[in-house]
């Protein structure tokens, strides 16, 4: 296994962070059973938190010792701006996703990333965008029956007034 002989920008906040989750998961698995006994139901869970919590420690006291890679910048080389962008659209989706409902919010999520990932035109990314999402909504929504959130748009009777006019054509 290669071992790194330098630390880059931001490894010690992720390995810090990721300590923290693994503290915070080996919580919440304590909280399942609080250790009663080997055989029950949170064994498993603290045994696999625990695991995570003593990886994270050497894995940052590991991480502390090592000097910084020279001329390796975080924002050019480990968090460039496109990614930045990226999961802000993400979050944009995540918090627009309840209020405004799927079909919107993913409309414009998806349009806004392909717009700006894949630069072909706006055209050709309403073409993909509505294309995905027709694939998607036709997968989940109609096919394995998953509630997406409604919003704005009264997916329920649209859905009636298609199925209505299906029915009365065919």
């Amino acid at each position: 296994m290669h071992q790194s002989t330098r630390r880059r920008p931001g490894e010690r906040l992720f390995g810090l962070l990721v300590l923290i989750a693994s503290l915070w998961l080996f919580w919440q698995a304590y909280s399942i059973a609080q250790f009663s006994s080997l055989s029950s139901s949170g064994a498993l869970p603290l045994a696999a938190t625990a695991i995570m919590v003593v990886s994270a420690c050497l894995v940052l006291s590991h991480t502390m010792r090592l000097p910084l890679t020279p001329n390796v910048r975080f924002v050019r080389h480990v968090f460039p701006p496109i990614v930045g962008i990226v999961v802000a659209l993400i979050f944009m989706f995540a918090i627009m996703l309840e209020p405004v409902g799927f079909l919107l919010s993913a409309t414009v999520f998806l349009f806004l990333s392909m717009t700006f990932l894949h630069r072909k035109g706006w055209v050709v990314s309403l073409v993909m965008t509505w294309a995905s999402l027709v694939l998607v909504y036709c997968v989940f929504r109609l096919i394995f029956k998953v509630i997406l959130p409604e919003g704005i748009i009264p997916e329920r009777e649209l859905m009636a007034a298609v199925s209505h006019w299906f029915n009365a054509f065919f």
